[in-house]
């Protein structure tokens, strides 16, 4: 199997570049290289660049807006953006629920919520995870009941990132508790958040920020024609959907963003009178993780190779990338952050800043940067928790 880039592949690649260097608006770029975090509005303005280039709905084919890429294209485009950095696309919108829709959706659902989802039109969330059932996902109660036209939906879901901000949700529900295999008996739901009966409180995370929420449902009505596939189905579109998930979560890009950012704020830095640049153990982390880093792109690179045009079987792999991947996305975030030494120390509760009236101790980059850190011990449990990935690799993998 020959993994080397072909001319056609590496003029791609440059394409991509030039475009990001070219129509990034200078004030998102300035705010990402100071290392203070993407907000909404930035994201919404990005993709809708993105999307008049035919690029946001980068995974999609090209007769439902999507740029129509290779694999290995799709993979150049997500490394660029996440190195440049650039405002990555919603997952929510782009990896998770377009493809779901393609697979599975109606064509009316297809020509409604697609060009909507790319343009981010609609900001969509994911209603999956409950209180018993995160990684047990199968375990999940919240029930919808059919009445006629629409179904009625009484329960709760948590961790629901973004919902506070979300205009629809992607939802899965029980619709038949009778069901032999707790697998069957689930439904796939678009839900419009701004139904009456939808509560969202919110979850504050270990980084200070809102990320997160509680999301309650109570006599919510759904109509019919908002179930993706057929009824008691939605556990084989959720695996689809995770299959796309854990393709897109190993942020590959992201990992060589934070290595390559560590470096250059270590050559501005000093430790026992030289730069820390030079200090043999800054300098094995470096050479441990970017070797990690490598063996991780020629293992993505593998499971793009053998991917078929239109195959719908998510390879076992995928739980690889998944696994490895959140584990260098901390091994990274956490070098970037022990850079910055006593500067990563914040300072986030404001009303004792109003009082202290003291700034933080550090620039904007090394607070952030433990931000970034504190908010990504969650990655090896989001999409699946990295245990649960371990079992996948044991079973389908090595066949253990």
């Amino acid at each position: 199997m020959d993994l080397r880039f072909s001319a056609e592949e590496l003029a791609f690649r440059d394409e991509v570049r030039g475009f990001i260097r070219e129509n990034l608006p200078e004030d998102i770029r300035e705010r990402l290289q100071l290392g203070h975090k993407v907000e909404k509005p930035d994201i919404v303005r990005w993709q809708r660049i993105l999307n008049k280039q035919g690029w946001a709905a980068y995974n999609w084919p090209k007769e439902w807006g999507g740029a129509g890429w290779t694999p290995i294209q799709r993979m150049m485009f997500l490394e660029e953006i996440q190195t440049f950095p650039a405002p990555e696309v919603n997952p929510f919108n782009i990896t998770m629920l377009g493809p779901v829709l393609i697979q599975f959706g109606s064509d009316e659902q297809k020509k409604r919520f697609l060009p909507r989802a790319a343009n981010l039109d609609d900001w969509w969330c994911q209603g999956f995870s409950e209180p018993g059932a995160g990684s047990d996902l199968a375990a999940l109660k919240t029930a919808a009941r059919l009445d006629r036209d629409h179904y009625v939906v009484n329960g709760q879901k948590i961790w629901t990132s973004t919902a506070h901000m979300a205009d629809w949700c992607f939802c899965l529900v029980r619709t038949n508790p009778q069901a032999a295999k707790k697998q069957e008996g689930i439904s796939f739901l678009l839900i419009d958040m701004k139904t009456p009966g939808i509560t969202v409180r919110p979850i504050i995370s270990i980084d200070g920020e809102h990320h997160l929420n509680e999301v309650f449902f109570d006599d919510v009505k759904v109509p019919v024609d908002m179930r993706v596939g057929p009824e008691n189905r939605g556990w084989d579109v959720a695996k689809f959907l995770l299959g796309n998930e854990r393709t897109g979560i190993a942020r590959l890009g992201k990992s060589k963003e934070r290595v390559n950012f560590a470096k250059q704020k270590a050559r501005d830095l000093r430790a026992h009178g030289r730069p820390l640049s030079e200090d043999p153990e800054f300098r094995r982390r470096i050479a441990a993780l970017e070797t990690e880093l490598k063996s991780l792109e020629i293992t993505q690179l593998r499971v793009l190779s053998a991917q078929k045009p239109g195959e719908r079987r998510q390879d076992p792999l995928t739980a690889v990338l998944k696994l490895k991947g959140t584990e260098l996305l901390q091994a990274t975030t956490e070098l970037a952050m022990d850079v910055a030494g006593p500067l990563a120390m914040p300072d986030w509760a404001d009303e004792l800043e109003a009082l202290s009236n003291e700034p933080e101790l550090g620039p904007v980059w090394a607070t952030e940067a433990t931000r970034s850190y504190l908010f990504l011990r969650a990655a090896s449990i989001y999409g699946g928790t990295n245990e649960i990935m371990k079992n996948i690799v044991s079973k389908a993998v090595l066949g253990l």
